[in-house]
Formats: structure tokens, sequence, C-alpha cells
């Protein structure tokens, strides 16, 4: 099984990144999934999204193809997601539009937020609220809101407070267990051919 860890951040550096990086590690430590990979937003690999996404320009469809089939190929999903003035960034909420059930639907997702102080929240209610609409993806019932994330989860653990470091890694590591949980349920949801449905194709 693969899971894919989305970086929704456009900076480079940025602490996004260094989360995406942690969680890779988490889950490679498991072995529950076979593969683990990052796709980042770091430096908008993603143009924004136009009228040719849907009518298979063939630039898009050179763009998007690769992205397309590393994503089909994988089982859950892990959706890191900085705080830009109270939301998800621009790039995060294109990468969704540019996504389908084809790649995302009926596959599990962990939101996991990240904050530079006490915030952190608007952008789990953002991606619950509208981001899965209609490529179907399904957020777990858990997510992680990391607040004050430069004091946490370094490699140098004297740039640590030692507590919540503590905290946020358990915290992580077990929404990771269920993460896995959750794509062993789903896969077979999907293998079972129920949620193909040609004539309800969109979400309400």
């Amino acid at each position: 099984m693969k899971v894919t860890v989305v970086s929704g951040s456009h900076r480079t550096p940025s602490q996004s990144m260094k989360v995406s990086e942690h969680i890779r590690g988490a889950l490679e430590a498991t072995g529950g999934f076979s593969e683990v990979e990052i796709f980042g937003l770091n430096d908008n690999p993603l143009p924004l999204w136009d009228q040719g996404v849907w009518e298979g320009a063939a630039r898009w469809s050179e763009l998007l193809d690769p992205l397309r089939a590393r994503l089909q190929a994988s089982d859950a999903f892990v959706i890191v997601s900085p705080e830009w003035h109270g939301q998800v960034p621009a790039g995060l909420k294109n990468f969704f539009l540019l996504c389908s059930a084809r790649e995302l639907g009926h596959k599990p997702a962990l939101i996991v937020t990240v904050s530079s102080g006490d915030g952190g929240s608007y952008p789990v209610a953002e991606l619950r609220m509208s981001s899965y609409k209609n490529n179907r993806l399904c957020y777990l019932p858990e997510h992680v809101i990391i607040r004050n994330v430069e004091r946490v989860l370094n490699e140098d653990a004297a740039d640590n407070d030692s507590a919540a470091d503590q905290y946020f890694r358990a915290r992580i590591a077990w929404n990771l267990e269920i993460l896995h949980a959750y794509a062993l349920a789903l896969k077979g949801v999907r293998e079972s051919g129920i949620t193909h449905n040609d004539l309800f194709k969109n979400g309400m």
C-alpha cells in the first residue's frame, strides 16, 4: 500500500515541509505502508486551474498525467496545510481543483495543519467544508493541529519544547495508525465497485 503526503505550503523552505518530512519518517518507521511519498507544492509546481483542464489540453495532460498516476497509485493521503491569513494556501486549494475522484475518491486522508502561533483550526474547517466535494476524498474524524511549530519536530532536540514535541510526535503516530486502518478498510469499499456511478459524478 502507498501513502502520499501533500505538503501544502508554497514556500521553500517551510515548516509544512519540515512536518511532512517528520510524517514520512514516522510512516516509514511503522512499516504499515510499503511506499511513502511526499508531493510538495513549494515553488508552485501546478499552474492555476483553467478551462483547458476539462478540455484535455495537451499542456495540461503533459503536466497532470504523471501526477494523476502517482495519486491513483496511493491508498491514503496526509494533507499538510499551513494557516495563511486564516486560510488554506491558494496552491493547495488549486491542487484540489485539479484532482478528481479517479485520483482521490474514497481514499482516507489525515488533515495536519501548521501554525507559528496558537492558530491552525481554520484550515481544518475549510478543508472539511469543501475540498472533498467532487473528488470524494474521505477525511478521518481525527486531525492534528501543530501549534508553535517552530518549537517542535526539529531534528535538534535543543530547538524543541520538550513536552510539546513529545505530545505531537505521539499524537501524529497514533493518527497515522488510524490512517492505515482506514486505508485497509476503504480499499475493500473501492474494490466492491459500489462507489462507481456515472449518474452521480459530482457531490451535492
